[in-house]
């Protein structure tokens, strides 16, 4: 099960460096897709490009999990075979900037 506590306070963080970096402001919980309730945790649709933060990867939280795993391939998959740039990121890199880092140039490549 996702730790929405913790999750919260990650995707915050990157939305803080999202406004630092001034970069566009993102659709958050964007529903994708037309017949799954799939959403991402940020996009810029009109750039088809979005993030998933995933929380809990070193506490063994539910994106680690099998069945949870295999339940984001699907959804990742089905993301990027409709076109999406799909970047994702753990609690690791998005304190380091890392990933904001690399959504930042693949918006300005966008």
């Amino acid at each position: 099960m996702k730790n929405i506590e913790k999750s919260s306070k990650l995707e915050e963080l990157f939305m803080l460096q999202i406004r630092a970096m001034k970069l566009p402001v993102p659709i958050r919980e964007y529903k994708f897709h037309s017949e799954r309730d799939w959403k991402f945790d940020f996009s810029w649709p009109d750039l088809r490009v979005a993030v998933e933060i995933e929380g809990g990867t070193w506490t063994n939280g539910r994106h680690v999990q099998p069945i949870g795993f295999q339940r984001d391939c699907k959804k990742y998959n089905a993301a990027v075979m409709d076109g999406w740039k799909l970047f994702r990121g753990d609690t690791r890199m998005v304190k380091s900037g890392e990933l904001i880092d690399t959504v930042s140039k693949a918006l300005k490549m966008s």
